[in-house]
This record gives structure tokens, C-alpha cells and sequence, in this order.
């Protein structure tokens, strides 16, 4: 017996109607660089733009097998930061391992960076199929041990610990990089994970991916398409972070899920299996919500109260651990 379907808000409704009548940019289709920018195009045009900042820099780390490109968003200048000791956020952007960019991100990005007050630093990560799995992971790390390092190129030099934080192959890739980071440390402590609408572990037999692989954005066909993209083993933790032996290394985390999405059992599946292992976890779960909402700002005017929600708790977290 399964529960009843979950109702969309208002204004999620209208979004989920509008793009049935002009197509959905979240399936990707065989030429992934149309692919690519029909994505980014429709982010442009359903978030909110970006906040202007006091900083707004991009870079480079070296990554394992070329440079890996970085974006600092903040809301101090880099003067007023390299003498304000802050956590930075270390974000990986979602997409479906094959999808997305530091431009499509830059307004949620800029958002992170105005309501925390903390720097946020955005990952270019490779992405499939041209550098299928593990190239990503392997960037992700990489940059995060880079940024550990207080890289001179980032000028934050009063930096005391990373918030790895993440949004649907973002939030996967912020818990594999926090669990490569528990087995061999960073130069800086993990203070908090943030995996927002995650892909955790295998979802076919979840009740939300069979509630809502259609009609709700992600879809059953973007997901398969992802995944052949992405060409990762099903065994490895590193694809699925939920098979890690040692959960209990977890960092204290926040973990956002959306009520009307197939990845949501996913999420809540990973959340339990944190909290049996002795993890300190917060679970906030958005009601009558999509898939992708903190992109979505501008098209669900509601997402940015919940986006508000998530970096309060975020500074909750941080500022009372438990």
C-alpha cells in the first residue's frame, strides 16, 4: 500500500505546467552540449539573479589532471576578509554529473554568500561523458583540500573550516568528498555537510521515485540518461555514498529534501543510516516542493523563504553544535 501523492504548491504547480508546454532542459538529449545550454538557459531564465557582492572572483586550483576552475562569491571585500576568521562554503553545483556550470549557479551561489555572510566557493568540476566517474569526485576532493590549504590565489587566509555543501549530484558529491576527507583529513576541519535533494544511493526501489518520476521535473528518463552519463559503478561507495562502511565519520549535517521528489527517499534513507551511526543530523524537508527548487527562485517566488530556512539552520548548526 502506498501513501498518497503529495500536492504541489501553487506556484510550483504553475512552474510544473508551464514547462510541460515548453519543454523540460532537465532530460538531457544526445548532443550534450545542446543539452548543456538548453539547461543553462532555462536556470537564467527561472532564478533569481545575482545578488551583487563586495567579491565576485574566478580562479583556478590544480586539480589531477588539469587546472580546476573556482568562483569566490562574498559579501566582504577581500581586505575586510582576510582579517574576519569565517567558515567558507565549498559548493558543488548540480546537473546530473553531466550538466551545469559556474555561470548557471552564480545567483544561488551569490544568495548563499549574502545570507550567511560567509565566502562561498563554487567548484568547476569535470563532468560526463567526457570524464566519466570518478573525474569528478576526484576534482571535487582536490579543490576542497585545495581551499583547506588556504590556496594563495584565494586570499582567505583567516578561513577555520569548510561547509561542504551541494544540491542533487552536487549534494552527492558533497558527501563522498566528506567521507574521502574523514578517511585522510584536510588542512582544515569539516564543520558541516549540506547535501540538498541528493542522490545517496540506488533509488528504483523508492516510493518517492515511483511517485514522482513524472511530471515533477526530474524525471525517470533524465535519471537514466544521468547515469549512463555519468558511468559509475553501482557498488562503489563513491557513486552511492549511503554503501560507506564507516558512516559514523559523517560530519555534523543538514539535510534538505523536497516532498515531490524521486530523489527524496534517497535522502531520507542516507539521513537515517547518519543518525543510526551516532551522526549529528538536522533534516529539513520542503513541503508541495520540486526537484531543483534553490535554482528555481525566480519562477517559485516561495523557494527563496525555503532557501532562507536552509542557511539559517546553516548558522544554527554552526553557531550551537550539539
Amino acid at each position: 500500500m502506498h501513501s498518497a501523492k503529495g500536492t504541489p504548491r501553487n506556484d510550483v504547480a504553475r512552474f510544473l505546467s508551464a514547462i510541460e508546454e515548453s519543454g523540460n532542459a532537465f532530460v538531457p538529449g544526445d548532443d550534450i552540449a545542446r543539452s548543456r545550454a538548453a539547461f543553462a538557459a532555462m536556470l537564467h531564465a527561472h532564478d533569481a539573479p545575482v545578488r551583487p557582492l563586495a567579491t565576485l572572483r574566478s580562479f583556478a586550483c590544480a586539480g589531477p589532471e588539469r587546472p580546476i576552475g573556482l568562483r569566490l562569491f562574498d559579501s566582504l571585500s577581500e581586505a575586510e576578509r582576510r582579517h574576519t576568521p569565517s567558515p567558507a562554503i565549498v559548493f558543488y553545483h548540480g546537473g546530473g554529473f553531466v550538466l551545469g556550470d559556474l555561470d548557471c549557479y552564480a545567483g544561488l551561489c551569490s544568495a548563499l554568500a549574502a545570507q550567511t555572510g560567509w565566502p562561498v566557493v563554487a567548484v568547476d568540476y569535470r563532468l560526463g561523458p567526457e570524464h566519466p566517474f570518478p573525474a569528478a569526485p576526484d576534482d571535487c576532493e582536490a579543490a576542497a583540500r585545495r581551499i583547506a590549504e588556504r590556496e594563495p590565489s584565494l586570499a582567505l587566509p583567516a578561513l577555520t573550516g569548510l561547509v561542504l555543501m551541494g544540491d542533487s549530484a552536487g549534494g552527492n558529491l558533497a558527501i563522498v568528498t566528506a567521507q574521502a576527507l574523514a578517511g585522510h583529513p584536510a588542512a582544515l576541519p569539516i564543520l558541516l555537510q549540506v547535501p540538498v535533494y541528493p542522490l545517496a544511493g540506488p533509488i528504483a526501489r523508492h516510493e518517492s521515485y515511483r511517485a514522482y518520476r513524472h511530471g515533477h521535473l526530474l524525471t525517470r528518463e533524465a535519471l537514466a540518461r544521468f547515469h549512463m552519463g555519468y558511468g559509475a559503478p553501482p557498488d562503489d561507495p563513491r557513486h552511492y555514498p549511503v554503501l560507506h562502511p564507516d558512516l559514523h565519520r559523517a560530519p555534523p549535517t543538514l539535510l534538505v529534501t523536497a516532498e515531490l521528489d524521486p530523489l527524496r527517499d534517497s535522502g531520507r534513507e542516507y539521513g537515517a543510516k547518519l543518525r543510526e551511526a551516532g551522526v549529528n543530523v538536522s533534516a529539513i524537508e520542503i513541503s508541495g516542493m520540486i526537484h531543483g527548487f534553490m535554482t528555481l527562485r525566480k519562477a517559485i517566488p516561495s523557494a527563496q523563504s525555503d532557501l532562507e530556512c536552509i542557511t539559517d539552520a546553516m548558522i544554527h548548526m554552526l553557531e550551537h553544535p550539539s
